[in-house]
């Protein structure tokens, strides 16, 4: 899949950039609960997947009472 084919904002994640919204869709990861169930280590280890989207993502858990894993 191209990043120029993938959508701006996936199900419930905060709007992202591209790259990230690639990795994730790889991934399998469309909603908080999923991301949620990866470590921030996790995450980062994905190419495209930033310490600005992890820092996105975080803010989005928290305004849900959800975390990373540990």
């Amino acid at each position: 899949m191209s990043t120029r084919d993938t959508p701006p904002q996936i199900g419930d994640l905060p709007p992202m950039g591209r790259p990230a919204n690639t990795a994730l869709i790889a991934a399998g990861i469309n909603s908080l609960v999923h991301v949620a169930a990866r470590s921030r280590g996790e995450l980062l280890a994905m190419h495209g997947v930033g310490p600005k989207a992890i820092r996105i993502l975080e803010a989005a858990l928290e305004a849900q009472g959800l975390r990373f894993a540990d």
